[in-house]
């Protein structure tokens, strides 16, 4: 590589400085041995030879259902007359029940604001006592929150029991994210952790299948019967949690050599050396802890490199929702009925922005690995700051047709939102922390994930609700200018980490190589 700004201010070449990192930690042959194995593992071979590390990979994924099924039916609800009738009033004969801005704002915020405060516990009690101990945390406090859902009958009362049920997802998905990655070897990792976004996925697709299935009753069992089917993911994650391996990480983060190993086996097998495995976990973390002196520490993550590593992992998500996730896809049913749409019409096409979005993400596991995770990224920030514009575009035309075209962009956003922002901030987010931080890192990202949630489901409703500024489709003008925003952004800061080993990734973020050129670059050595 040639000389850049970056290594004029360090006062040294970038290969220099990583040899130099890397002669400061020699490794043993067993470890470089392991990690040579380790690059030559095949996504074939895993599951092939591993069936037991891709189950419990997708079973830690999969915690991502209950919060995916939740952020659906959110907006799903907006949909279902019942719900509007219980919880809101009569606006006139065209819009007929409308909830007041003010509680819907409340309705979809408070659950952010649970999140936020259940990711930063979720940390705490699993770096304390374990991510299968924060697993079970976060199944009771769902629970319970599903069950205020079901039977509250007032505004106060509705609210309250989202507030509980949004910080135990909070829990929810930190550990899908934390756990998935700790499970992963390198050839398996970007997608065990977009995994994720395949759960999240499944949830949404559920949630609106539920509520085309409910939506059109007449009893307050039209909204209860989709907040009851939530408690079927809290059964399947409560029922297998006892037989899921705890990570290796943690484990061996926490001393705990003979529990690692016998987690390693069960999750590799007999016939992988499992003490070469731990040793090289241990490496890991010993070169960490001799370069952090604050495991653990929420400080730390904005020390040092680790700062550009927290905003990395926090980034992703803002990209997120600066592309509108929430409009497109969470109030997808009830803009499709609020251009006009019909109602079954509109519950079907929201079906099918959650089908095709699933199909997007099972794509993005077949490319990630060719690909790269950067390239995925940031094409697909373009793309959709262009379909974002499209629909802004089409509010203006005042043609029937017009409207069907916002409903194909609709569909199309989801399937290129699910193949890059969707699947591809989970694998960066798992790839970018650090081993000795990332639990306290992946929370400041649910953190992230929640405030941002917080802004944009308080700010929607004011933006399309028929009562306040009734913006409709040219809410895409607001998002599409804000996705520029977040393109310029991702060029510049997401990093291409497909195929390095957790080392690999702290030495060249320790070398301080810009995020931009991670994926190009040449390490000298093991």
């Amino acid at each position: 590589m040639g000389s850049s700004d970056d290594e004029k201010r360090s006062g040294a070449p970038l290969e220099t400085r990583i040899s130099a990192i890397d002669d400061v930690n020699p490794k043993d042959d067993t470890v470089r041995v392991d990690i040579q194995k380790e690059h030559e593992l095949t996504v074939k071979e895993v599951f092939v030879n591993h069936p037991a590390l891709v189950f419990w990979a997708f079973y830690w994924a999969m915690t991502g259902v209950g919060w995916g099924f939740d952020a659906q039916v959110n907006g799903g609800m907006l949909s279902v007359e019942p719900f509007r009738r219980d919880f809101g009033y009569y606006y006139n004969d065209t819009d007929g029940w409308v909830i007041p801005a003010d509680w819907l704002s409340a309705f979809n915020t408070i659950s952010g604001v649970g999140q936020f405060f259940g990711g930063f516990a979720c940390s705490w009690v699993a770096d304390r006592w374990g991510r299968k101990a924060a697993l079970l945390v976060g199944i009771a406090i769902v629970t319970g929150g599903i069950f205020g859902e079901m039977f509250s009958t007032v505004r106060a009362a509705f609210l309250m029991s989202k507030l509980i049920l949004g910080f135990g997802l909070g829990f929810y998905l930190t550990l899908s994210p934390l756990a998935a990655s700790e499970c992963a070897p390198v050839a398996f990792r970007g997608i065990a952790t977009a995994g994720v976004q395949f759960g999240i996925g499944s949830g949404q697709l559920l949630s609106n299948a539920v509520i085309k299935g409910f939506g059109e009753r007449t009893d307050h069992w039209a909204y209860r019967a989709p907040f009851a089917i939530q408690l079927f993911f809290c059964f399947f994650l409560f029922v297998l949690l006892p037989f899921c391996p705890e990570t290796p990480w943690y484990l061996a983060r926490t001393g705990k050599r003979e529990q690692a190993l016998k987690s390693l086996r069960r999750l590799y097998g007999s016939n992988v050396d499992v003490n070469a495995k731990l040793a090289t976990l241990e490496a890991t973390i010993a070169e960490e802890e001799a370069a952090d002196s604050e495991q653990g520490s929420f400080v730390q993550c904005f020390k040092g490199t680790n700062r550009v590593r927290s905003f990395i992992s926090m980034g992703v998500f803002v990209c997120q929702h600066f592309t509108g996730i929430i409009f497109v896809m969470g109030f997808s049913t009830y803009f499709f009925q609020l251009a006009g749409l019909p109602k079954e019409k509109s519950f079907n096409l929201g079906i099918g922005v959650s089908a095709c979005g699933l199909g997007g993400n099972i794509l993005s596991w077949i490319i990630m690995n060719r690909v790269g995770r950067r390239n995925i990224f940031v094409g697909c920030m373009c793309i959709l700051t262009a379909i974002l514009f499209l629909i802004g575009i089409m509010d203006v035309v005042p043609t029937g047709a017009a409207k069907w075209v916002q409903a194909s962009l609709t569909v199309v956003y989801a399937f290129f939102y699910y193949v890059g922002l969707g699947a591809m901030a989970f694998a960066i987010l798992g790839e970018a922390s650090s081993t000795s931080l990332r639990a306290p890192t992946i929370a400041l990202a649910t953190a992230t994930q929640a405030v941002m949630g917080i802004i944009f489901n308080f700010a929607i409703p004011y933006m399309v609700n028929p009562d306040e500024a009734n913006l409709r489709g040219k809410v895409g003008f607001v998002f599409g200018g804000l996705a520029l925003i977040a393109t310029t952004w991702s060029w510049f800061y997401v990093p291409e980490l497909k195929g390095r080993t957790f080392d690999e990734i702290d030495r060249m973020f320790q070398a301080k190589v810009p995020p931009r050129k991670m994926g190009s670059y040449h390490l000298s050595s093991f």
